[in-house]
């Protein structure tokens, strides 16, 4: 119960006291370093055009702007929509096979002039004071890398829009305590910046670019933070089915992580290694520890035990019949139940996938994604 409760809620509790009696505080000013928005695009023509164009919209000085699209092996227009825009800042970079979401990263930033790279996705977009808002943050020697803050646009046609908002919420305060307090593990991949200088290539097949370079960088001695007044917007995912996949990539490289990047497990090599330990590697062992709190409370005699499991059941119960019923997720309590049983089976699905080497395949493009 304890490794259930803790990464949870014993977590956040301790952020919150340590953010009342330890804060650190982010020295911001108006600073214009070079700029240079990277984004890894494969099969991305439904998308790419708008992306650009709300990135030339930027109110940051032209001089310092490089736009750089990096067409993952793409077969579609992509490369020509990209080619076709007659502003100086927009580049292409065609990679004629395709090699992965991380290489691709890992060409935009070899091709890069700015001194500051953005991190960018072909589906989000960016408020016009986004690339502002980031790279104030880097008026601060301390802070090696800066993650903006994403919205969920509300769309009424999506049936689990208030349990992801709610999530979402609940995650997005644990990463504004732990920037106030320190350094935030990860970022948002669709909106972060970093200082070039501090890159270091992705392994070919990483899925979460967005925690490893930022964790790389707090392994460097610098901070990596969050800022709420750098805004993207993004849409929720239609149903339960359509979060599963973006969440089995997402946890299936947490269990990559600790493969490419095994210094992160070691306390004395990494200063975020509590926070580390506490948000992303605990929430791996959640379902175990469901599982061994099922079998225990049903083995263990006792009025508190056999509480418990009734809890336990009931639970389960009402997952299973909203899996099984759709039209009984319209109850809040078992879409709820439903959103938590699925994201921690994703958990284990996760797991496979990266103990059987299927890790690097579940990346897929935003247009794939949307038509799906």
């Amino acid at each position: 119960m304890a490794f259930i409760i803790y990464p949870y809620i014993g977590y956040p509790l301790y952020l919150y006291i340590q953010q009342r009696f330890q804060p650190m505080s982010i020295v911001k000013g108006q600073i214009q370093p070079t700029v240079t928005v990277v984004i890894g695009a494969r099969d991305e023509e439904c998308a790419i055009a708008q992306r650009v164009n709300n990135l030339l919209q930027q109110d940051y000085p032209e001089d310092k702007l490089q736009i750089i699209v990096v067409s993952d092996g793409s077969i579609d227009r992509t490369v020509e929509i990209v080619q076709g825009f007659s502003d100086s800042r927009v580049h292409a970079v065609p990679l004629a096979t395709n090699l992965g979401k991380a290489s691709a990263l890992n060409a935009g930033v070899a091709a890069a002039q700015g001194e500051i790279i953005v991190f960018a996705d072909a589906r989000q977009r960016f408020e016009p004071d986004v690339i502002q808002q980031l790279v104030a943050n880097f008026a601060d020697a301390r802070v090696g890398c800066v993650s903006g803050e994403l919205f969920f646009r509300k769309d009424a046609t999506s049936t689990i829009q208030a349990e992801i908002g709610a999530y979402w919420k609940y995650e997005k305060w644990i990463r504004k305590a732990e920037s106030a307090t320190g350094s935030v593990v990860g970022a948002t991949g669709a909106i972060y910046a970093i200082r070039r200088r501090l890159y270091q290539p992705l392994p070919r097949g990483t899925l979460l670019d967005d925690v490893l370079t930022p964790m790389r960088i707090v392994l460097q001695g610098y901070r990596t933070v969050f800022d709420g007044s750098a805004i993207a917007y993004d849409v929720v995912s239609q149903d339960t089915s359509q979060e599963w996949k973006r969440k089995v990539r997402t946890l299936t490289g947490n269990w990559q992580l600790l493969s490419l990047q095994p210094v992160l497990l070691i306390p004395f090599a990494n200063e975020n290694w509590f926070r580390f330990i506490s948000h992303k590697v605990l929430r791996l062992i959640v379902p175990a520890a469901l599982v061994g709190l099922l079998f225990s409370s049903f083995y263990l005699s006792g009025f508190l035990y056999r509480g418990v499991l009734g809890l336990q059941l009931v639970s389960y119960f009402t997952a299973a019949t909203g899996l099984s019923l759709p039209v009984a997720r319209r109850l809040r309590f078992v879409n709820l139940s439903c959103f938590f049983v699925a994201m921690n089976a994703a958990v284990v699905t996760g797991f496979w996938r990266w103990i059987t080497g299927r890790a690097a395949s579940v990346w897929q493009p935003t247009c794939t994604d949307t038509k799906r």
